[in-house]
């Protein structure tokens, strides 16, 4: 009986949709700067 492919830790799934969800996450902060006119650390009281 083979063992099941891990899904969690340093495994290729999880490190796959952790750099997808940071694309996404960049592309919404980019999307807020340009409709808003503030920059991100100035929206969450940084800057």
């Amino acid at each position: 009986m083979a063992e099941p492919t891990p899904r969690f830790g340093f495994v290729a799934f999880a490190e796959t949709w952790n750099g997808r969800m940071a694309m996404l996450g960049f592309v919404i902060g980019l999307a807020t700067e340009l409709l808003t006119g503030q920059s991100i650390l100035s929206q969450i009281g940084l800057g």
